[in-house]
């Protein structure tokens, strides 16, 4: 990762159509994400506008002014006894994958934990997307639940993994 000169910051309005772009460059792989067919920028507006820098940040990874990765916190399941509870998603673009830089976005988010309030975060990852269950189980992720064939992608029924992690207080 030395080789590559970055910077994390917080995601504006105006960044939202490259984040869809690497994320729909997902979809197609039926690896990474359960959507079937690409979205929208526009229909992406109010989940952007559901994330915050103090509580439930977006972040982007430039390399060179270009956005190159992004994560986000969103909260789980939307009752306030799990607020200090966040799942996170990692999407990092085609030209800039096995480079290292989900684990600079996964170690940020670590740290920023106590920040924004956060003291458990959760990974709901697809059984067979080995490389992001390697990745969190680097950091400490354990697997908390298994939920057997509960996707069906073109036919096949795929399982979901949820892994956690107890961020230290």
């Amino acid at each position: 990762m030395s080789e590559l000169i970055y910077e994390i910051k917080d995601a504006e309005l105006s960044d939202l159509g490259r984040i869809v772009e690497i994320y729909n460059s997902t979809i197609e792989g039926r690896q990474v994400t359960a959507d079937l067919e690409t979205i929208t920028t526009e229909s992406r507006v109010p989940w952007f506008e559901q994330h915050s820098p103090e509580h439930r940040p977006l972040w982007v990874l430039t390399i060179d002014g270009h956005i190159a990765a992004w994560l986000s916190f969103q909260s789980f399941y939307g009752r306030p006894a799990y607020l200090g509870t966040a799942e996170i998603s990692i999407y990092i673009a085609e030209e800039y994958r096995s480079k290292g830089l989900g684990s600079v976005l996964v170690r940020h988010a670590i740290n920023k934990c106590p920040e924004i309030g956060v003291h458990t975060l959760l990974g709901f990852v697809f059984g067979h997307n080995e490389p992001s269950l390697r990745l969190l189980r680097k950091f400490g992720f354990e697997t908390w639940g298994h939920l057997p064939r509960v996707a069906n992608m073109d036919g096949i029924e795929r399982d979901l993994i949820i892994v956690g992690l107890r961020v230290a207080e």
